[in-house]
């Protein structure tokens, strides 16, 4: 399947469109049960970044929609990972390309990183993103406690949800969830 088809094909399960709508919206939604309009097994996240949204499929056909922030511009890294960890409150480390693309603001964690906690980018909980053969692929589904950035392409390629919504997914998904993060369809 080419990569057109296979994000078409992702994006009518969900009843979506390419065309992207605005999700910056002053409140972010709760997360909703959603039916899926067509079957994909239990069990999966799917990460739309021109909707903002993620969806955790579940048996029944349905889906838990969730509202999300995806990677800016150059950062978001389209693919089919799996949960290879998870982690409550977890620490956090800039990685070596964060600090060399914005040196100013994480210059003072590359040594020490940052403990779990409130203030933590990574938030309350963090879901790893694996690949076969490559291993962590640094990318995470993770909390955050800014609602501001929810709907927007503002991180460093991760998926990030509210604290509140990633504390409610964390327990629903187990170690090797699939999880799909869809390409870009409208230009940044």
């Amino acid at each position: 399947m080419d990569r057109r088809n296979f994000l078409m094909t992702g994006l009518a399960a969900f009843g979506l469109t390419a065309t992207g709508a605005s999700a910056q919206a002053a409140l972010v939604p709760p997360p909703t049960i959603v039916p899926l309009r067509a079957p994909l097994p239990p069990n999966q996240i799917h990460v739309f970044p021109d909707h903002f949204r993620l969806y955790h499929t579940r048996p029944d056909s349905t889906a838990v929609r969730y509202a999300c922030r995806v990677g800016r511009a150059g950062l978001y890294e389209p693919g089919q990972f799996y949960v290879g960890a998870k982690k409550e409150w977890p620490s956090w480390r800039p990685t070596p390309d964060m600090v060399e693309r914005e040196p100013e603001l994480y210059a003072q964690y590359e040594e020490d990183g940052m403990p779990g906690g409130p203030g933590n980018p990574l938030g309350a909980r963090a879901l790893y993103l694996f690949q076969p053969g490559r291993g962590d692929t640094f990318l995470r589904i993770h909390g955050t406690n800014q609602p501001g950035t929810i709907g927007r392409a503002v991180s460093n390629g991760c998926a990030g949800l509210l604290n509140d919504h990633i504390m409610i997914l964390y327990p629903e998904v187990p170690m090797d969830t699939s999880v799909v993060l869809y390409p870009k369809m409208i230009a940044a």
